[in-house]
Order: C-alpha cells, then structure tokens, then sequence
C-alpha cells in the first residue's frame, strides 16, 4: 500500500531551502523485493548430466569512494530517489523526531483527535465537510491520508490525528450513514508534541477552512506549552513574521462571549479581530461591547431557531466597534467640560486606552475655540490624573 498510495506526508513537509539539509535522514526500509526488469529471462534451470560452464571472471573494477548502505539482513533492496527525498523531508522538518512512516487503514472509532490541533471538532458537520464527503464517495474511499501517532495508556484510543481532522470526521459520518466499508487511511509517524504542532500548522496553513480564530487560539497554546512564552523562539521555529505572529495572539485574547456574537468563529478574522482586540484594551469599552455582544448573541439565535439569515460579520463588527460611542457604557463619559458662558457641555472624553483618547466636541454651545482649546486641556489634565492619560 505504502508505494500505491501518494506519500502525502513527505509532500506536506517538503520545502524549498537554499542550504542542503545535512541532518542524518532516518532509515526506512522496504522489504518488497524488487522487480525483475521487463525483456530479462529468467536464469535457465541447470540440465543433468551437463558439464556445467566455468562462470566468467568478472573484471576488477576500483573500490567505490564510500561502501554504499547495507540492507538488514534478509530484507531487499533499498528503493532509491523517493524514498531519500522522503526521509530528507522528515527530517528536515520534524528535526529527527520522525523516525518512521507506516500506512494503515483503521477504524475511526479507535482514533481520537490530538488535543493540539488548530481545528475544532466540535464545530465540524455535514454542512462543512460535505465535498470531502462527496469525493470520498465518488472515488470509493479516502486517497490522502492523515497523519497519526500512536497513544499508549488510553483503553478506547489507539491513534491520535495530528493532521487530517476533516478526514477523520467524514470517513466516521459515513461509516453511521450507510457506509461500513470506508476506513481511515493513515500515515503513522513518531512525533514528539513540539514536532506534532509543527506539522499540523503545515497543513493547516493551506486550509481555508481552518479560521484566524481557531488558528490563533492554537498558538497561543502552542506558545505557553513549546516555546516557554518566548514569541522569537516560536517565530523562527515556524518561519512565520514576528509581527504577524503577535497579531494573531492578540485575537486569540477575544473571549467567547464576543465571538458568540458573530454567526460562527470562522467570522473572526485576522484583520477585523486585531481591531476587535485593540478596543477591548479600553476597560469601559470592553463593558459597551460586551453588552451589544450579548444582544447580537441573541439575534443570531433566534434567526437560526426560525431559518432566518444571520447577522452578516461585517455588520457584527461594526456595531460591536461601535457601541462605546453608541451611548451603551452605563458609566458614560469619562470627562465632561462645559462652556463658560452657556454652561453646557461643550468637551467629553468618551474612551482612554492603549490607542489614544476618543473626544467629542459639541455643537451650539456657545464656546469660542479658545473655550473649547481649554476644554480639551482640562480633559488632558483629568485623565493625567487618573492614570489614563495619553501616553508618550
């Protein structure tokens, strides 16, 4: 099955690197005996009572520079080019802890799915995996496999998914919806929980299907559990940009009941997530935006308890930024200043954070603009005063 099957493995962890890998490539052996060449006859059986010809002296040919890699003992030959690519890929990736790469077709059932993974499972339906589904079906059987490593100690578990949670989930819904047959396709390798991560953000890089938000709370897991909290250390290990990185981990801070707001997690994207994040920094923003999450909680309910469309992402995130100066904050403004001469409020300071100080100016007070330049520095003073002032 091993040479039949694509090596899916090998090419999810091929990459392009100017320097030649010249870390020691694990050995893997295939124990097929190799074909006899088309056109090349078989040996003729020896007749009786024949004089049998004196076998030929071969020509001495020089010692070869290096003695080539002998095979164990009683197995064949090594297979040539596939094979090394495929141990140069493991090991230029997985750094040594891949040790060795078995295909096995198992029942989901005895495998679970590796707690360290981006994706999650519990947000996986039909709905979401359906043209895995249909392909599996139409090419009678899964034709990539996963990728698993083996549990020990755990009586319903034999395999854990490293990568190919998808995979798993729609060869199980088929095997309860009128297809016993199936089974899940796997590549076993020997990974360590570092190498582990590794690998599966590979692939999960090249799903679109894995959201910012899954991928984000991933990391910051990943950061704390293989990396000592060191955002560089992880950086440099996964080739990513330290910049991007830290955005990411920024989202993963935005609690669930803010994600609750949007139709599904898949919504949180990076970009509209990083901004999200930001405005929850503010204290009394965070309390506003709460709030109106609460209530788009609510909506998305109710429009998928009656078959109604969802509140679209866009406008989730607009009214969640929105809502610090929508007059939801039950604290209202931070600061108020008013007009001398009208005694209305002519200065409000609505929000103080990490981004900088949100004014207001209001209209038909009667301030001149030297009242309201001294309104804006008398709100300055106030928040210097309170902790909350601008920071330089």
């Amino acid at each position: 099955m091993a040479r039949k099957q694509s090596d899916y493995l090998a090419a999810l962890l091929a990459e392009d690197e100017e320097t030649p890998d010249t870390t020691p490539a694990p050995v893997v052996i295939d124990n097929t005996p190799a074909p006899r060449p088309s056109g090349v006859a078989d040996e003729p059986a020896p007749v009786p009572g024949a004089q049998a010809k004196p076998a030929p002296t071969p020509p001495v040919s020089p010692a070869p520079a290096s003695p080539p890699r002998p095979a164990a003992p009683g197995l064949g030959p090594l297979r040539g080019t596939t094979l090394l690519n495929r141990e140069s890929a493991l090991a230029r990736v997985a750094s040594g802890e891949v040790r060795q790469v078995t295909q096995l077709l198992l029942d989901p059932a005895r495998v679970r799915v590796w707690a360290g993974n981006a994706r999650s499972y519990a947000h996986l339906s039909e709905e979401s995996c359906r043209e895995l589904i249909d392909s599996i079906i139409a090419e009678g059987g899964q034709k990539v496999p996963a990728v698993v490593r083996r549990i020990e100690n755990d009586p319903a578990y034999d395999y854990e998914v490293i990568a190919g949670t998808r995979r798993h989930w729609s060869i199980a819904w088929l095997r309860a919806n009128s297809y016993p047959q199936f089974q899940f396709l796997a590549q076993v390798a020997q990974l360590d929980d570092e190498a582990a991560f590794r690998l599966a953000d590979l692939e999960n890089r090249a799903r679109k299907d894995v959201s910012d938000l899954e991928r984000a709370r991933n990391y910051a897991l990943a950061l704390k559990d293989h990396y000592g909290n060191h955002l560089t250390r992880m950086a440099e290990r996964l080739k990513l940009s330290k910049g991007w990185l830290s955005k990411m981990l920024r989202v993963a801070t935005i609690p669930d009941a803010i994600v609750a707001a949007f139709a599904s997690p898949a919504d949180v994207q990076l970009k509209p997530g990083y901004a999200l994040a930001q405005a929850l920094d503010d204290k009394n923003a965070q309390v506003a935006i709460l709030k109106e999450a609460r209530q788009l909680a609510r909506e998305q309910d109710a429009a998928r308890s009656t078959g109604r469309p969802t509140v679209p992402s866009p406008e989730v995130l607009k009214r969640l930024l929105a809502a610090p100066t929508a007059g939801n904050s039950p604290s209202g403004p931070l600061f108020s200043w008013d007009a001398p001469m009208s005694g209305r409020r002519a200065v409000s300071v609505l929000s103080a954070g990490r981004q900088g100080v949100t004014l207001k100016l209001h209209n038909g007070t009667g301030a001149t603009t030297e009242d309201l330049i001294e309104g804006v520095r008398a709100a300055l003073e106030a928040l210097e005063a309170q902790g909350k002032g601008m920071q330089r």
